[in-house]
């Protein structure tokens, strides 16, 4: 429920940018705050949450600002952006006007719609030589996505990220959807909003970005998101600049958590250091109840459950590798995360996973620490780096299908019907028969079915189909057999062949 008009002001909005990869969306803020973060991703990819204020003038000559998050658009990130998006009013849907529509465009617009936030479609790279706009209004469009001007009633603006054109459109476009929509705060009330993305930093400790949505936030106040809490004494703003308060709309950095908080996680500002405490304890508790009882409900037999300790660079990435982890799913085998984290690599990883020879470490975008590098050679803990997050999942997923227990399991192989038993020396048996199911296998397994009861068995030590020897017989065709066996068949016995495989 709003606040009394008297008690509010108006707000930036907060504006998430959306998108399959490498349609644009990383150029695009680029342009806009006219810095460059595209070279510093590993792949061309951004892997983590950040945002920024822009200043922009609306159709009046007046400055407002609007502030931007960024939402990495591979596939892996999907928890990461839904979280991103919580903490948004309007959201940006960008696509690529050579490409189309993409898996992750269709993925970011349902979350778009789940959330229920207005959005704008930016039609990029049309500088491209192979762009179409009029056949990318179309995928859209057979999407599901009805854009202005063809049934519905999604604005749109043709941009190229690259070069600017369009970009200023875009803005204004922003800036009338947010008159539009009216976003207020209370400027007096305490700070609630939402955790964007947090690290450890080497001097100043656990960092976080957080973008208030409401009230103001103080140097000295303290918060809690989730099972961390801060307090306020390091405060910057987005351009890393001391600042004493921040209010609604705008993003703000916060050093000195306890704990490293998750993406999209809701934070409020408390009246002391005790009372954020006492809220951080009662959500742990929480946790630690519903992971328990999920626990007896889960349970798996003959499961084998592989330690893994996860160190990451950021706090969107580790769980963005906790939400790939979850995914794999084979049988009789899932990863086990016993420690889950930002920060390099310590010395104390390697000794909790010498507790269990199975226990692998993954790093993402971290080193490994001097004092960690010693104790492992003669640990001999099992240490995987990465900086790219499908090559991560892949190893996980290889190493998880070579680690799955085997068990043999008994396959059909095939079926005979016995038509006519010719001759019979001791043990031998001359008969003829017909392949009824799959194939019949010279030297396989083979056993004796009467009346639908196994009776017996032997060996089947020559096939002939036509007077002419055979390695196999398949299904439908009529053949002779030298089976060797202690029981006597008959005519309408069932030959049945089987085999065993590891799976």
């Amino acid at each position: 429920m709003k606040e009394d008009l008297n008690k509010t002001s108006p707000r930036p909005p907060v504006v998430a940018i959306m998108g399959h990869i490498d349609h644009g969306k990383s150029t695009l803020l680029d342009y806009i705050r006219k810095t460059n973060i595209v070279a510093k991703e590993a792949g061309g990819i951004t892997q983590h949450l950040s945002a920024y204020v822009v200043s922009v003038k609306d159709e009046n000559g007046k400055e407002k600002s609007i502030s931007f998050i960024d939402t990495p658009g591979h596939a892996a990130f999907q928890g990461m952006r839904e979280r991103s998006v919580t903490a948004a009013d309007i959201a940006v849907l960008v696509v690529s006007a050579e490409d189309g529509v993409k898996a992750q465009t269709l993925e970011a617009w349902k979350t778009i719609e789940r959330k229920k936030l207005p959005y704008i479609v930016a039609i990029n790279k049309i500088d491209k030589e192979n762009a179409n706009i009029e056949r990318t209004k179309n995928t859209l469009l057979e999407n599901g996505i009805y854009l202005e001007g063809m049934g519905g009633t999604i604005p749109f603006v043709a941009i190229s990220a690259k070069q600017g054109q369009g970009v200023d459109e875009l803005l204004s476009m922003i800036l009338l959807v947010a008159e539009m929509e009216d976003f207020t705060y209370s400027k007096d009330k305490p700070a609630e909003g939402f955790v964007i993305e947090a690290h450890l930093d080497q001097k100043r400790g656990i960092t976080g970005t957080l973008v208030i949505k409401d009230g103001t936030l103080k140097k000295g106040d303290f918060l809690v998101a989730g099972e961390a809490f801060a307090g306020t004494k390091i405060m910057v703003d987005f351009l890393g600049k001391p600042i004493e308060e921040v209010s609604a709309g705008y993003p703000v950095g916060i050093a000195g958590f306890s704990i490293v908080p998750d993406s999209g996680t809701k934070f409020v500002s408390c009246g002391s250091k005790r009372d954020a405490e006492e809220c951080a304890l009662l959500a742990k508790n929480k946790v630690l109840g519903d992971e328990l009882e999920e626990i007896e409900i889960d349970g798996i037999e003959e499961t084998l459950f592989l330690p893994i300790i996860i160190r990451a660079d950021v706090g969107g990435t580790k769980e963005a590798i906790e939400d790939a982890i979850k995914k794999i799913k084979l049988d009789r085998f899932r990863y086990k995360i016993i420690s889950s984290t930002v920060g390099p690599i310590t010395e104390n990883d390697i000794r909790i996973a010498t507790t269990d020879k199975n226990t692998i470490i993954v790093g993402f975008n971290v080193p490994i620490d001097s004092m960690a590098q010693g104790v492992n050679e003669s640990a001999g803990v099992t240490i995987k780096q990465f900086d790219i997050i499908y090559k991560l999942t892949e190893f996980l997923e290889e190493f998880a299908e070579q680690m799955r227990p085997r068990f043999k399991v008994t396959e059909p192989v095939g079926e005979l019907k016995i038509l006519k038993l010719f001759s019979q020396t001791k043990d031998d048996q001359v008969i003829g028969g017909r392949v009824t199911d799959g194939k019949i296998i010279k030297g396989a397994k083979t056993f004796i079915i009467r009346a639908g009861e196994e009776i017996g068995e032997g060996n089947l030590n020559e096939i002939q189909v036509q007077k002419m020897k055979a390695g196999e017989v398949e299904k439908g065709e009529e053949c002779g057999l030298l089976f060797n066996s202690k029981v006597k068949v008959v005519e309408g016995d069932i030959l049945r062949q089987t085999k065993e495989t590891l799976k």
